[in-house]
Protein backbone atom coordinates (compact mmCIF):
# COMPACT_ATOMS: atom_id res chain seq x y z
CA UNK A 1 0.00 0.00 0.00
CA UNK A 2 1.32 3.49 -0.85
CA UNK A 3 1.70 6.03 1.96
CA UNK A 4 1.29 9.80 1.57
CA UNK A 5 4.73 11.14 2.55
CA UNK A 6 3.42 14.69 3.18
CA UNK A 7 2.04 13.68 6.57
CA UNK A 8 5.38 13.53 8.39
CA UNK A 9 8.22 14.55 6.10
CA UNK A 10 9.28 18.08 5.23
CA UNK A 11 10.16 19.03 1.68
CA UNK A 12 13.82 19.95 1.36
CA UNK A 13 14.56 23.52 0.23
CA UNK A 14 15.07 23.90 -3.50
CA UNK A 15 12.76 21.04 -4.54
CA UNK A 16 9.77 21.96 -6.73
CA UNK A 17 6.71 20.78 -4.82
CA UNK A 18 4.62 20.91 -8.01
CA UNK A 19 7.02 18.49 -9.69
CA UNK A 20 6.79 16.14 -6.72
CA UNK A 21 3.02 16.20 -6.96
CA UNK A 22 3.21 15.27 -10.64
CA UNK A 23 5.65 12.44 -9.88
CA UNK A 24 3.37 11.10 -7.14
CA UNK A 25 0.39 11.20 -9.49
CA UNK A 26 2.38 9.34 -12.12
CA UNK A 27 3.44 6.67 -9.64
CA UNK A 28 -0.17 6.23 -8.54
CA UNK A 29 -1.36 5.85 -12.14
CA UNK A 30 1.31 3.24 -12.87
CA UNK A 31 0.35 1.38 -9.69
CA UNK A 32 -3.32 1.33 -10.65
CA UNK A 33 -2.56 0.16 -14.19
CA UNK A 34 -0.41 -2.67 -12.87
CA UNK A 35 -3.09 -3.59 -10.35
CA UNK A 36 -5.78 -3.69 -13.03
CA UNK A 37 -3.56 -5.85 -15.20
CA UNK A 38 -3.03 -8.24 -12.31
CA UNK A 39 -6.75 -8.45 -11.65
CA UNK A 40 -7.68 -9.03 -15.28
CA UNK A 41 -4.86 -11.40 -16.27
CA UNK A 42 -4.07 -13.05 -12.94
CA UNK A 43 -6.92 -15.44 -13.65
CA UNK A 44 -6.90 -17.97 -16.46
CA UNK A 45 -7.10 -16.77 -20.05
CA UNK A 46 -9.74 -17.59 -22.63
CA UNK A 47 -8.80 -20.18 -25.21
CA UNK A 48 -7.71 -19.29 -28.74
CA UNK A 49 -7.39 -21.53 -31.76
CA UNK A 50 -6.17 -20.72 -35.28
CA UNK A 51 -9.66 -19.47 -36.11
CA UNK A 52 -11.16 -16.29 -34.74
CA UNK A 53 -14.85 -16.58 -35.65
CA UNK A 54 -16.34 -19.99 -36.43
CA UNK A 55 -19.93 -20.23 -37.62
CA UNK A 56 -21.85 -23.49 -37.14
CA UNK A 57 -23.22 -24.80 -40.45
CA UNK A 58 -26.01 -27.33 -39.93
CA UNK A 59 -25.91 -29.40 -43.09
CA UNK A 60 -26.87 -32.85 -44.25
CA UNK A 61 -30.35 -33.54 -42.97
CA UNK A 62 -33.13 -33.13 -45.54
CA UNK A 63 -35.17 -31.18 -42.97
CA UNK A 64 -32.76 -28.22 -42.99
CA UNK A 65 -33.87 -24.87 -44.49
CA UNK A 66 -30.57 -24.35 -46.32
CA UNK A 67 -28.89 -26.47 -48.99
CA UNK A 68 -25.79 -24.27 -48.59
CA UNK A 69 -25.36 -23.10 -52.14
CA UNK A 70 -22.86 -20.40 -53.11
CA UNK A 71 -25.37 -17.57 -52.84
CA UNK A 72 -26.43 -18.81 -49.40
CA UNK A 73 -22.81 -18.82 -48.23
CA UNK A 74 -22.05 -15.32 -49.53
CA UNK A 75 -23.37 -13.38 -46.47
CA UNK A 76 -21.32 -15.66 -44.20
CA UNK A 77 -18.13 -15.15 -46.17
CA UNK A 78 -18.43 -11.35 -46.46
CA UNK A 79 -20.51 -8.64 -44.83
CA UNK A 80 -21.95 -5.94 -47.06
CA UNK A 81 -23.12 -2.78 -45.33
CA UNK A 82 -25.80 -0.32 -46.48
CA UNK A 83 -23.29 1.60 -48.60
CA UNK A 84 -22.31 -1.54 -50.50
CA UNK A 85 -18.90 -1.78 -48.83
CA UNK A 86 -17.76 -5.36 -48.20
CA UNK A 87 -15.40 -7.00 -45.74
CA UNK A 88 -14.49 -10.54 -44.77
CA UNK A 89 -16.70 -12.06 -42.08
CA UNK A 90 -16.34 -15.63 -40.72
CA UNK A 91 -12.98 -17.32 -41.14
CA UNK A 92 -14.09 -20.71 -39.77
CA UNK A 93 -16.99 -22.99 -40.77
CA UNK A 94 -17.99 -25.91 -38.55
CA UNK A 95 -20.22 -28.38 -40.40
CA UNK A 96 -22.37 -30.61 -38.21
CA UNK A 97 -25.54 -32.65 -38.26
CA UNK A 98 -27.57 -34.48 -35.61
CA UNK A 99 -30.08 -36.33 -37.78
CA UNK A 100 -30.75 -37.16 -41.41
CA UNK A 101 -34.36 -35.94 -41.46
CA UNK A 102 -35.57 -39.43 -42.29
CA UNK A 103 -35.60 -40.90 -38.80
CA UNK A 104 -31.91 -41.67 -38.19
CA UNK A 105 -29.67 -39.82 -35.72
CA UNK A 106 -25.92 -39.14 -35.74
CA UNK A 107 -25.83 -38.53 -31.97
CA UNK A 108 -27.82 -40.04 -29.09
CA UNK A 109 -31.12 -38.52 -28.01
CA UNK A 110 -32.36 -36.79 -31.17
CA UNK A 111 -34.43 -39.49 -32.89
CA UNK A 112 -35.35 -43.06 -32.08
CA UNK A 113 -33.20 -44.83 -34.67
CA UNK A 114 -29.42 -44.56 -34.85
CA UNK A 115 -27.56 -43.81 -38.08
CA UNK A 116 -25.95 -46.79 -39.76
CA UNK A 117 -22.89 -46.93 -41.97
CA UNK A 118 -25.25 -46.21 -44.87
CA UNK A 119 -26.26 -42.88 -43.30
CA UNK A 120 -22.68 -42.05 -42.33
CA UNK A 121 -21.63 -42.48 -45.97
CA UNK A 122 -24.65 -40.48 -47.14
CA UNK A 123 -23.73 -37.65 -44.77
CA UNK A 124 -20.20 -37.61 -46.13
CA UNK A 125 -21.50 -37.52 -49.70
CA UNK A 126 -23.73 -34.56 -48.83
CA UNK A 127 -20.67 -32.48 -47.99
CA UNK A 128 -18.81 -33.13 -51.22
CA UNK A 129 -21.44 -31.98 -53.69
CA UNK A 130 -20.14 -29.79 -56.52
CA UNK A 131 -22.63 -26.96 -55.96
CA UNK A 132 -23.35 -27.24 -52.23
CA UNK A 133 -21.46 -27.43 -48.92
CA UNK A 134 -17.65 -27.41 -49.32
CA UNK A 135 -17.73 -26.83 -53.07
CA UNK A 136 -20.12 -23.90 -52.70
CA UNK A 137 -18.13 -22.38 -49.84
CA UNK A 138 -14.93 -22.58 -51.87
CA UNK A 139 -16.67 -20.97 -54.84
CA UNK A 140 -18.07 -18.17 -52.68
CA UNK A 141 -14.63 -17.36 -51.30
CA UNK A 142 -13.14 -17.48 -54.79
CA UNK A 143 -15.69 -14.98 -56.09
CA UNK A 144 -15.06 -12.60 -53.20
CA UNK A 145 -11.28 -12.79 -53.61
CA UNK A 146 -11.68 -11.59 -57.19
CA UNK A 147 -13.44 -8.51 -55.82
CA UNK A 148 -11.67 -7.88 -52.50
CA UNK A 149 -8.29 -9.54 -52.95
CA UNK A 150 -7.01 -12.38 -50.78
CA UNK A 151 -7.88 -12.18 -47.06
CA UNK A 152 -5.13 -12.06 -44.39
CA UNK A 153 -6.11 -15.56 -43.23
CA UNK A 154 -6.99 -18.98 -44.62
CA UNK A 155 -10.63 -20.06 -44.39
CA UNK A 156 -10.86 -23.30 -42.42
CA UNK A 157 -13.50 -25.97 -41.96
CA UNK A 158 -14.24 -28.47 -39.22
CA UNK A 159 -16.33 -31.58 -39.80
CA UNK A 160 -18.76 -33.07 -37.31
CA UNK A 161 -17.92 -36.67 -36.43
CA UNK A 162 -20.96 -38.96 -36.07
CA UNK A 163 -21.19 -40.65 -32.71
CA UNK A 164 -20.78 -44.46 -32.64
CA UNK A 165 -23.63 -44.87 -30.17
CA UNK A 166 -22.96 -47.60 -27.56
CA UNK A 167 -24.84 -50.89 -27.80
CA UNK A 168 -26.04 -50.25 -31.37
CA UNK A 169 -25.70 -53.52 -33.26
CA UNK A 170 -27.03 -52.65 -36.71
CA UNK A 171 -24.42 -50.14 -37.91
CA UNK A 172 -23.01 -52.35 -40.66
CA UNK A 173 -19.78 -53.96 -41.79
CA UNK A 174 -16.14 -52.97 -42.14
CA UNK A 175 -13.71 -55.27 -43.91
CA UNK A 176 -16.28 -58.05 -43.90
CA UNK A 177 -16.90 -57.83 -40.15
CA UNK A 178 -20.25 -56.76 -38.65
CA UNK A 179 -19.55 -54.13 -36.01
CA UNK A 180 -21.19 -54.27 -32.59
CA UNK A 181 -21.09 -50.93 -30.76
CA UNK A 182 -21.31 -52.61 -27.36
CA UNK A 183 -17.61 -53.16 -28.06
CA UNK A 184 -15.24 -50.24 -27.49
CA UNK A 185 -12.97 -51.62 -30.20
CA UNK A 186 -15.77 -51.64 -32.79
CA UNK A 187 -16.86 -48.09 -31.94
CA UNK A 188 -13.29 -46.93 -32.46
CA UNK A 189 -13.06 -48.80 -35.77
CA UNK A 190 -16.12 -46.95 -37.05
CA UNK A 191 -14.83 -43.56 -35.91
CA UNK A 192 -11.39 -44.17 -37.41
CA UNK A 193 -12.96 -45.30 -40.68
CA UNK A 194 -15.02 -42.10 -40.99
CA UNK A 195 -12.02 -39.89 -40.20
CA UNK A 196 -9.80 -41.71 -42.70
CA UNK A 197 -12.39 -41.69 -45.47
CA UNK A 198 -13.25 -38.05 -44.92
CA UNK A 199 -9.64 -36.85 -44.85
CA UNK A 200 -8.88 -38.74 -48.07
CA UNK A 201 -11.91 -37.30 -49.83
CA UNK A 202 -11.14 -33.77 -48.67
CA UNK A 203 -7.58 -34.05 -49.96
CA UNK A 204 -8.78 -35.44 -53.28
CA UNK A 205 -11.20 -32.54 -53.70
CA UNK A 206 -8.23 -30.15 -53.71
CA UNK A 207 -10.17 -27.02 -52.76
CA UNK A 208 -8.48 -23.72 -53.56
CA UNK A 209 -9.47 -21.65 -50.55
CA UNK A 210 -10.49 -23.89 -47.64
CA UNK A 211 -8.40 -26.08 -45.35
CA UNK A 212 -9.54 -28.90 -43.09
CA UNK A 213 -8.78 -27.91 -39.50
CA UNK A 214 -10.21 -30.87 -37.62
CA UNK A 215 -13.20 -32.84 -36.39
CA UNK A 216 -15.99 -31.86 -34.02
CA UNK A 217 -17.57 -34.22 -31.49
CA UNK A 218 -21.30 -33.74 -32.20
CA UNK A 219 -22.49 -35.14 -28.87
CA UNK A 220 -22.70 -32.11 -26.56
CA UNK A 221 -21.96 -34.08 -23.40
CA UNK A 222 -19.94 -37.20 -22.62
CA UNK A 223 -22.60 -39.31 -20.94
CA UNK A 224 -21.97 -41.71 -23.82
CA UNK A 225 -18.59 -42.63 -25.31
CA UNK A 226 -16.36 -41.01 -22.71
CA UNK A 227 -14.27 -44.17 -22.81
CA UNK A 228 -13.16 -43.66 -26.43
CA UNK A 229 -12.66 -39.89 -26.69
CA UNK A 230 -8.95 -39.86 -25.90
CA UNK A 231 -8.26 -42.53 -28.50
CA UNK A 232 -10.29 -40.65 -31.12
CA UNK A 233 -8.45 -37.44 -30.29
CA UNK A 234 -5.11 -39.20 -30.65
CA UNK A 235 -6.15 -40.59 -34.03
CA UNK A 236 -7.29 -37.18 -35.27
CA UNK A 237 -3.94 -35.72 -34.23
CA UNK A 238 -2.08 -38.33 -36.31
CA UNK A 239 -3.61 -36.50 -39.28
CA UNK A 240 -2.22 -33.16 -38.01
CA UNK A 241 -5.77 -32.08 -37.24
CA UNK A 242 -7.61 -30.91 -34.12
CA UNK A 243 -10.39 -32.56 -32.14
CA UNK A 244 -12.86 -29.97 -30.78
CA UNK A 245 -16.07 -29.78 -28.77
CA UNK A 246 -18.85 -27.35 -27.75
CA UNK A 247 -20.52 -28.64 -24.55
CA UNK A 248 -23.83 -27.24 -23.38
CA UNK A 249 -23.94 -25.46 -20.04
CA UNK A 250 -23.52 -27.98 -17.23
CA UNK A 251 -22.87 -30.91 -19.59
CA UNK A 252 -21.07 -33.90 -18.15
CA UNK A 253 -17.37 -33.31 -18.66
CA UNK A 254 -17.60 -29.63 -19.61
CA UNK A 255 -15.08 -28.64 -16.94
CA UNK A 256 -12.47 -31.23 -18.00
CA UNK A 257 -12.46 -31.02 -21.78
CA UNK A 258 -8.67 -31.28 -22.03
CA UNK A 259 -8.60 -34.40 -19.86
CA UNK A 260 -11.14 -35.97 -22.24
CA UNK A 261 -8.78 -35.60 -25.19
CA UNK A 262 -10.05 -32.47 -26.92
CA UNK A 263 -7.64 -29.93 -28.36
CA UNK A 264 -10.09 -27.07 -27.97
CA UNK A 265 -13.57 -26.33 -26.66
CA UNK A 266 -16.04 -23.47 -26.79
CA UNK A 267 -18.56 -22.99 -23.98
CA UNK A 268 -22.28 -22.64 -24.67
CA UNK A 269 -23.93 -20.07 -22.37
CA UNK A 270 -27.44 -21.41 -23.24
CA UNK A 271 -29.00 -18.01 -22.54
CA UNK A 272 -30.67 -16.91 -25.78
CA UNK A 273 -33.32 -19.60 -26.10
CA UNK A 274 -35.26 -19.22 -22.85
CA UNK A 275 -36.58 -15.84 -21.71
CA UNK A 276 -36.59 -17.11 -18.12
CA UNK A 277 -32.79 -17.42 -18.14
CA UNK A 278 -31.42 -14.13 -16.76
CA UNK A 279 -28.63 -12.15 -18.38
CA UNK A 280 -26.47 -13.01 -15.37
CA UNK A 281 -26.08 -16.45 -16.98
CA UNK A 282 -23.78 -14.76 -19.49
CA UNK A 283 -21.61 -13.55 -16.61
CA UNK A 284 -21.34 -17.10 -15.30
CA UNK A 285 -20.58 -18.59 -18.70
CA UNK A 286 -17.88 -16.05 -19.56
CA UNK A 287 -16.22 -16.45 -16.16
CA UNK A 288 -16.34 -20.24 -16.54
CA UNK A 289 -14.92 -20.10 -20.06
CA UNK A 290 -12.01 -17.93 -18.95
CA UNK A 291 -11.31 -20.11 -15.91
CA UNK A 292 -11.13 -23.26 -18.02
CA UNK A 293 -9.23 -21.84 -21.00
CA UNK A 294 -12.15 -22.16 -23.41
CA UNK A 295 -13.48 -20.12 -26.28
CA UNK A 296 -17.06 -18.87 -26.08
CA UNK A 297 -20.15 -19.50 -28.18
CA UNK A 298 -22.51 -16.72 -29.24
CA UNK A 299 -26.09 -17.92 -29.70
CA UNK A 300 -29.02 -16.56 -31.68
CA UNK A 301 -31.47 -17.53 -34.40
CA UNK A 302 -34.29 -16.01 -36.45
CA UNK A 303 -36.08 -14.93 -33.29
CA UNK A 304 -33.51 -12.13 -32.97
CA UNK A 305 -35.03 -10.41 -36.01
CA UNK A 306 -37.44 -7.54 -35.48
CA UNK A 307 -40.34 -9.38 -37.14
CA UNK A 308 -40.26 -12.15 -34.53
CA UNK A 309 -43.07 -12.00 -31.99
CA UNK A 310 -40.69 -13.26 -29.30
CA UNK A 311 -38.81 -9.96 -29.27
CA UNK A 312 -35.53 -11.79 -28.70
CA UNK A 313 -33.35 -9.16 -30.36
CA UNK A 314 -32.46 -7.85 -26.91
CA UNK A 315 -31.11 -11.27 -26.01
CA UNK A 316 -28.63 -11.15 -28.88
CA UNK A 317 -27.74 -7.62 -27.77
CA UNK A 318 -27.07 -9.05 -24.30
CA UNK A 319 -24.47 -11.45 -25.73
CA UNK A 320 -22.72 -8.56 -27.45
CA UNK A 321 -22.78 -6.50 -24.26
CA UNK A 322 -21.52 -9.27 -21.97
CA UNK A 323 -18.87 -10.41 -24.44
CA UNK A 324 -17.60 -6.83 -24.48
CA UNK A 325 -17.76 -6.62 -20.69
CA UNK A 326 -15.79 -9.84 -20.24
CA UNK A 327 -13.26 -9.11 -23.02
CA UNK A 328 -14.39 -12.10 -25.08
CA UNK A 329 -14.21 -10.16 -28.33
CA UNK A 330 -10.64 -9.06 -27.67
CA UNK A 331 -9.26 -12.29 -26.21
CA UNK A 332 -11.18 -15.45 -27.20
CA UNK A 333 -11.97 -17.56 -30.21
CA UNK A 334 -15.74 -17.46 -30.72
CA UNK A 335 -18.15 -20.00 -32.21
CA UNK A 336 -21.51 -18.76 -33.51
CA UNK A 337 -24.73 -20.74 -33.28
CA UNK A 338 -27.19 -18.90 -35.53
CA UNK A 339 -30.00 -21.41 -35.86
CA UNK A 340 -29.08 -22.72 -39.29
CA UNK A 341 -29.87 -19.57 -41.27
CA UNK A 342 -29.91 -16.61 -38.87
CA UNK A 343 -27.12 -14.70 -40.59
CA UNK A 344 -28.76 -15.30 -43.96
CA UNK A 345 -32.07 -13.93 -42.65
CA UNK A 346 -30.38 -10.81 -41.29
CA UNK A 347 -28.65 -10.26 -44.64
CA UNK A 348 -32.02 -10.31 -46.45
CA UNK A 349 -33.92 -8.13 -43.99
CA UNK A 350 -34.85 -4.56 -44.93
CA UNK A 351 -35.85 -3.68 -41.37
CA UNK A 352 -33.67 -0.81 -40.05
CA UNK A 353 -33.55 -2.39 -36.58
CA UNK A 354 -32.21 -5.64 -38.04
CA UNK A 355 -29.65 -3.80 -40.13
CA UNK A 356 -28.45 -1.85 -37.11
CA UNK A 357 -28.18 -4.90 -34.84
CA UNK A 358 -26.40 -7.11 -37.33
CA UNK A 359 -24.07 -4.29 -38.37
CA UNK A 360 -23.04 -4.03 -34.73
CA UNK A 361 -22.20 -7.74 -34.56
CA UNK A 362 -20.59 -7.88 -38.00
CA UNK A 363 -18.33 -4.95 -37.21
CA UNK A 364 -17.10 -6.78 -34.10
CA UNK A 365 -16.25 -9.82 -36.22
CA UNK A 366 -14.52 -7.71 -38.87
CA UNK A 367 -12.45 -5.84 -36.27
CA UNK A 368 -11.37 -9.13 -34.70
CA UNK A 369 -9.67 -10.16 -37.93
CA UNK A 370 -7.15 -7.36 -37.43
CA UNK A 371 -6.44 -8.49 -33.87
CA UNK A 372 -6.13 -12.18 -34.71
CA UNK A 373 -4.45 -12.09 -38.10
CA UNK A 374 -2.43 -8.87 -38.13
CA UNK A 375 0.84 -10.82 -38.47
CA UNK A 376 -0.08 -12.54 -41.68
CA UNK A 377 -2.09 -15.57 -42.70
CA UNK A 378 -2.87 -18.25 -40.16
Amino acid sequence: MMMDCTCSKKIRPGIDTGAISIIRSGILIVFLVLLMGTLSHGQSDYGRIDMADVVLIYHGGVHRPMEWTQDQFDPYVVYEDETGAKDWLFDGFLFLEFKDGNGRGFAPGYVGEHARKTEWEWLMDRHFGATTAFGALDASIDAQIKELGAPPFKHKVIMGLPSPIPDFQDWGELDGQTLDFSSEEDRLKAAYWFIEEFVNRFKAADYKHIELEGFYWVDEDVAKNEDILNQIGDYVRTKDLKFVWIPYWGAKGYDRWQELGFDFAWQQPNHFFNSNVPDSQLDKACEFGRKHGMGMEMEFDGRALARSETGFSHRLEAYIHYFERHHVFSEASIAYYEGGNGVYQFSKSDNPADKKLFHKLAQKIIDRKTMFFSNGKK
